[in-house]
C-alpha cells in the first residue's frame, strides 16, 4: 500500500523587498498588487491549493498590515472545514525566553520560531516556498519525486544559462540529480547534466521531510556564527552531515491545461523586472497565461462594476489594445495601449497611457499622457500632465526613474 503523504505548507512573507521601493514603503513585497487584480502572493497560495495542500501558514514580518488584510478579508476556507486553513503566523518571538528580543533572523529562523506550528499537525512533509516570485508549479508532483526518491530535502531548481548563473546560487548535481555541491553566485557555475550551457539555479522552495527539518533547525540554531539562512547555512550543513538533497527540475513540471514546457518563473525584486514581468502578460500569446481553467488563480472578490470603454466621435474614443483592465475601470474618450488597468481606474477624454501599470483607483486627468510608468494606489492626476514623457521632469517632482527609464509615482502622491 502506497505512503499517504502529508503535507503542510509554510509561505515565507515577510521580507522587506527594499529594492522594489517605492512600492514598497508602505507594504511588504508578497502584498505589491500584480496582473491588474492580485497580490505577488496570490501565485503562492494558488500553487499550493491546485496541488492540493490546504493547511497553509503565512509568515509575515515587516510592513504587513495590507497583507494581513488581504490575506484575512480574501483567503478564507470557512469554519466547517477545520483541516483546511490559511493561517498568518507574524513574528511573535515565540522563542524569546530561548532567544531573546529576536525577530526572524533569516528564512530558517523564521520556520524555527514557527515550528510548534508544525508539529501541531499529524504529517510527513512540509513545503516552505517563497510567497515573492511570480510562477505557476503543481507542487505535488515535487513532493511524489520527493518521496520516490526517499529524499531529506528537495530543491526547487531553474535552468539558466551558464552566463545568468552568476547572479544565483547554484546546485551542483549528479547524473540522477543528487546535489553534491552549493554554489552562492560563482564565477564558472557548473552546467547541469545533459545541458552543457545551463547550470540549476535554486528557486528558493524546498520539501523538507518532517524529521530532517526539525534536525536540522535545531541544530542551526545552536550555531551562533549561522546566519539561520537555508541556502547559506542549513542545507550546505545538511550537505556535509550526510542527508540525502536532490534537485527538482522546474522545466520538467507538468501543469495542467498548459501547452508546451512551464519554464515561466520571475523574480520580481526589482522596479525594472517588475514592470518586464507585468508587460509580459499583455502580450498576444503570453508566456504566463492568466487564462488558464485548469489551473485557476483566485484572489480578492471585492466587489467591482464591469470595465467600460465609452465615448466613439472623433478622436474621442475609449479604447485599449493589448492591455488588461480590472473590474470597475472605466477608460472614457481615451487610449490605452499595452498596460495594466486596476479596479476603479479612471482614463478621461484625450488622455493616453502607454507601456504602464496603474493601481486601484488612479484617476487620469484630462489630456495627460502617461507612458512606461508605474502610479501606485489612489493617485489623482491633474490635466495635461506628461508622465514618462521627460525623465528630468520626473526626477524634478521626486519621482524614482529606473536605469531602463520606467517612472514610479508612490502611493497618494499630490500634484501642485
Amino acid at each position: 500500500m502506497a505512503t499517504k503523504i502529508r503535507t503542510v505548507g509554510m509561505v515565507l512573507a515577510g521580507g522587506r523587498g527594499q529594492r522594489l521601493h517605492p512600492l514598497t514603503w508602505k507594504r511588504t513585497k508578497p502584498a505589491v498588487p500584480f496582473g491588474a487584480k492580485y497580490r505577488i502572493i496570490d501565485f503562492a497560495l494558488n500553487n499550493m491549493l491546485n496541488s492540493e495542500i490546504y493547511g497553509i501558514y503565512v509568515l509575515t514580518q515587516f510592513k504587513a498590515q495590507s497583507l494581513t488584510e488581504h490575506i484575512q478579508r480574501y483567503w478564507r476556507f470557512g469554519s466547517f472545514l477545520q483541516n483546511y486553513f490559511i493561517t498568518l503566523a507574524p513574528a511573535q518571538m515565540y522563542l524569546y525566553e530561548e532567544l531573546g528580543a529576536e525577530w526572524y533572523r533569516g528564512t530558517a529562523d523564521a520556520i524555527y520560531q514557527n515550528i510548534h506550528l508544525v508539529d501541531d499537525h499529524d504529517i510527513t512533509h512540509v513545503a516552505i516556498f517563497s510567497g515573492d516570485h511570480i510562477y505557476k508549479m503543481d507542487i505535488s508532483h515535487m513532493i511524489q519525486q520527493h518521496v520516490d526518491n526517499n529524499a531529506d530535502v528537495s530543491i526547487a531548481a531553474y535552468p539558466v544559462t551558464v552566463d545568468e548563473g552568476q547572479r544565483f546560487g547554484i546546485l551542483q548535481v549528479d547524473n540522477s540529480f543528487n546535489i553534491t555541491d552549493f554554489q552562492e553566485k560563482p564565477k564558472n557555475p557548473k552546467p547541469m547534466p545533459g545541458r552543457p550551457g545551463y547550470a540549476l539555479a535554486s528557486m528558493g522552495n524546498y520539501i523538507f521531510s518532517k524529521k530532517a527539518l526539525f534536525e536540522l533547525l535545531n541544530r542551526d540554531a545552536l550555531d551562533k556564527t549561522s546566519e539561520h539562512d537555508f541556502g547559506k547555512n542549513v542545507l550546505p550543513m545538511a550537505l556535509d552531515e550526510g542527508y540525502k538533497i536532490t534537485a527538482y527540475d522546474f522545466a520538467k513540471n507538468p501543469l495542467p491545461g498548459q501547452e508546451g514546457p512551464n519554464t515561466y518563473w520571475r523574480d520580481v525584486g526589482t522596479i525594472d523586472s517588475y514592470w518586464e514581468a507585468s508587460m509580459d502578460l499583455v502580450a498576444v500569446t503570453p508566456e504566463f497565461d492568466l487564462f488558464n481553467d485548469e489551473w485557476p488563480l483566485r484572489t480578492s472578490s471585492e466587489y467591482s462594476a464591469p470595465a467600460k470603454l465609452v465615448h466613439e466621435e472623433g478622436d474621442r474614443r475609449g479604447q485599449a489594445f493589448n492591455s488588461l483592465l480590472a473590474g470597475g475601470v472605466i477608460v472614457s474618450g481615451s487610449t490605452v495601449r499595452r498596460s495594466l488597468l486596476s479596479r476603479r481606474v479612471h482614463v478621461k477624454s484625450y488622455a493616453l497611457v502607454e507601456n504602464s501599470i496603474l493601481f486601484d483607483a488612479v484617476d487620469v486627468g484630462r489630456g495627460s499622457v502617461i507612458r512606461n510608468a508605474i502610479i501606485d494606489k489612489g493617485v489623482n492626476i491633474p490635466e495635461g500632465i506628461h508622465i514618462g514623457v521627460n525623465l528630468d521632469e520626473d526626477r524634478a517632482r521626486g519621482f524614482t526613474v529606473t536605469d531602463k527609464g520606467v517612472v514610479v509615482v508612490p502611493k497618494s502622491y499630490k500634484f501642485d
